[in-house]
């Protein structure tokens, strides 16, 4: 499918597209989300209070997404190989902010050295340099600096027919939000629904010791995604109404 069927094909987004111009494309391809439920209280420590934690029948969930980062450019540019494709894992929440609900990132890791670099510089997000290595069915990551890990083992099964609720509310998400010391930074993004299949973990080792009172068990929810082509928006920001010197 082409950009701009894509751009046209818009009846799944809970609020209409943005009217300016899309600036990057990107694709986030085989990808492998692991749900948690969490406490309220413990997640508030780690979110901005100018968002919103966005709950789901009254509790707030966080996830780790690991999956491969491709084709990543800017628009009118071709992507470049050794900096745009990447695998990458990201833990993150889902808020609500400006009337649009999205997922506000805890953490993210890219398997390129110069990749998290570029990225960080251009979109002020927080990626960090991991050790990523994926194979068919197993996908490993080690970060030294933070003594975290990710080595998970599974198996992909049916894709499914029917949605419920939460396979919808954990992936149908169309902005993204992080802070920096002085702002907190939205991008608006956009692709098609998620196509999702059921996902069995056979091996499950993870540790990030900063989030150990939220991911602390074996994941309430898994699921897999062969993936999606996405258009994204220049970052808006705003600024924190109080932050520290």
């Amino acid at each position: 499918m082409t950009i701009q069927e894509i751009l046209n094909t818009t009846n799944h987004r809970p609020w209409k597209m943005p009217t300016r111009s899309w600036k990057f494309y990107q694709e986030w391809n085989h990808a492998i989300f692991l749900h948690w439920q969490v406490e309220l209280t413990e997640l508030e420590k780690f979110v901005p209070k100018e968002l919103e934690i966005d709950l789901f029948e009254g509790k707030p969930w966080i996830s780790i997404v690991a999956f491969t980062m491709e084709k990543i450019r800017p628009k009118n540019l071709p992507y470049f190989p050794p900096i745009s494709d990447f695998h990458e894992i990201n833990i993150r929440t889902y808020v609500k902010s400006n009337n649009k609900t999205g997922v506000y990132f805890l953490s993210i890791e890219g398997g390129k050295v110069l990749s998290c670099k570029v990225a960080k510089g251009i979109a002020e997000l927080p990626y960090r340099y991991s050790k990523i290595k994926r194979t068919e069915n197993q996908y490993q990551s080690k970060n030294t600096e933070f003594n975290d890990k990710l080595d998970i083992e599974y198996t992909i099964g049916k894709e499914l027919q029917e949605k419920t609720k939460l396979d919808k509310w954990l992936t149908e998400r169309y902005a993204l939000f992080h802070d920096t010391k002085k702002s907190i930074n939205e991008f608006e993004i956009h692709h098609l629904e998620w196509p999702i299949n059921e996902l069995t973990l056979k091996k499950t080792d993870i540790n990030y010791r900063r989030f150990s009172n939220l991911i602390k068990t074996e994941p309430d929810k898994t699921q897999y995604s062969k993936g999606v082509k996405v258009i994204a928006w220049k970052k808006k920001k705003r600024s924190k109404t109080s932050y520290k010197t």
